[in-house]
């Protein structure tokens, strides 16, 4: 009699359907984290992928999307989630959101970095990378404790885009997760000067090559963006990703990782003085500085893409905003400590001239009835010199407040 039940047969079947490569144990889902430059293209490559014609929005925050792909006949299908973070570099905090010990094993990350600013393509490079790799540390420590073997697993496959005897594995940092970089908007950036053009190739491909990464470059041309979408399904769905390379800096480039090196990339850049006169203490730091002075930052901070989202014109909402206005033009904004002594009617402050005529018109009106600047309830005239609600604010008023 055979052996095998019933069940046996029933999962041998099934691992004959997965094939042998198949041993990830993801049920055939993946996900894709977009983050890069703000406007720089990322919705329109997402849209293209999932063949969806229809015009790009603005991104709120982190938006999610998916797209299924079928195996083939019998065979479910294979599902990708895609996460599109906005903002630029304003909302690192949101990169947690979907990075999780249950999703980082089959998780890549695609950055968009826009190809007509580049004055400002190290610094979002560097921010977005920095805080995706620190949350990705603090989910691998997790991980590590709940599931060591895959922890293991996931830090040797890192290397796994590199082959063993490439002359640069000593020299380079891969990401932790699989990494593809695309320049957008090549259709401003071929008509900049050769010089400029060859320094941002060369900047890019030591970025990507560091990394481990794949570099690419697109704009809406239907021909780049097609090659762009061979690459991101090769992330969600495990499709073959292609083995071709282009490195002349008069086309787009299409580096897939492990396939550059250090020595066909060449030196920074700069002239040998220029270069001499340059400190760093590793290898991405140098080419950082030569970025930088080849291209300095409009703004040095870090956050210079942070603002007030509320501010911002492409969330206007009109009625929101206009009870917005009529409620800021209500409430005075909190003012500098003010100590009042009513009893002898000596006053002490500490603010600025701005205020001076401000602070006269309450001492004026404490005396016939007024409203509290800060908590906007009526004072009396007979109220103690004091308010437990404004005492928040650094201040001593009367008012008929108690909290």
């Amino acid at each position: 009699m055979p052996s095998d039940t019933l069940w046996d047969i029933a999962k041998a079947e099934v691992a004959a359907r997965a094939g042998p490569g198949d041993s990830s144990g993801d049920g055939g889902e993946k996900s894709v984290l977009f983050i890069g430059s703000k406007s720089g293209g990322k919705t329109t490559i997402i849209l293209r992928c999932l063949d969806r014609d229809e015009p790009p929005k603005p991104t709120l925050a982190l938006e999610y999307t998916y797209g299924r792909r079928a195996k083939g006949h019998n065979h479910p299908k294979d599902i990708a989630h895609f996460w599109e973070l906005g903002g630029g570099t304003s909302l690192l905090d949101l990169i947690s959101i979907p990075i999780t010990c249950d999703s980082l094993r089959t998780f890549s990350v695609v950055l968009v970095l826009d190809l007509s600013k580049p004055n400002e393509l190290w610094s979002t490079m560097e921010s977005l990378l920095r805080a995706t790799k620190s949350h990705m540390d603090k989910v691998m420590l997790r991980l590590a404790k709940t599931n060591t073997k895959a922890a293991t697993e996931m830090r040797r496959t890192v290397w796994s885009g590199l082959q063993k005897d490439h002359p640069d594995r000593e020299l380079i940092d891969p990401f932790p997760i699989p990494l593809v970089i695309i320049g957008s908007k090549y259709d401003i950036f071929q008509d900049f000067d050769s010089e400029k053009r060859k320094a941002i190739c060369k900047i890019l491909r030591f970025v990507a090559h560091y990394h481990g990464a794949s570099l690419m470059f697109t704009s809406k041309s239907e021909a780049l963006l097609l090659k762009i979408r061979s690459v991101i399904n090769q992330l969600a769905f495990g499709i073959d990703r292609s083995k071709s390379i282009c490195v002349d800096q008069n086309k787009p480039l299409y580096i897939t990782a492990g396939l550059d090196s250090l020595s066909q990339i060449g030196a920074p850049p700069i002239p040998d003085v220029d270069l001499g006169q340059l400190h760093a203490h590793s290898p991405l730091d140098l080419w950082k500085k030569v970025c930088d002075k080849l291209f300095p930052p409009k703004n040095t901070s870090i956050l210079k893409d942070a603002r007030d989202p509320a501010r911002d014109p492409q969330y206007a909402e009109n009625d929101v905003d206009e009870m917005r206005l009529q409620k800021d033009q209500a409430v005075p904004p909190p003012q500098p400590w003010i100590s009042l002594n009513l009893t002898s009617g000596s006053t002490m402050a500490t603010m600025s001239e701005t205020h001076v005529h401000w602070v006269a018109t309450i001492i004026h009106d404490t005396h016939r009835g007024a409203v509290c600047p800060w908590c906007t309830r009526e004072m009396l005239p007979s109220c103690v010199p004091s308010c437990d609600h404004c005492m928040e604010q650094q201040v001593t008023r009367g008012c008929n407040q108690r909290l």
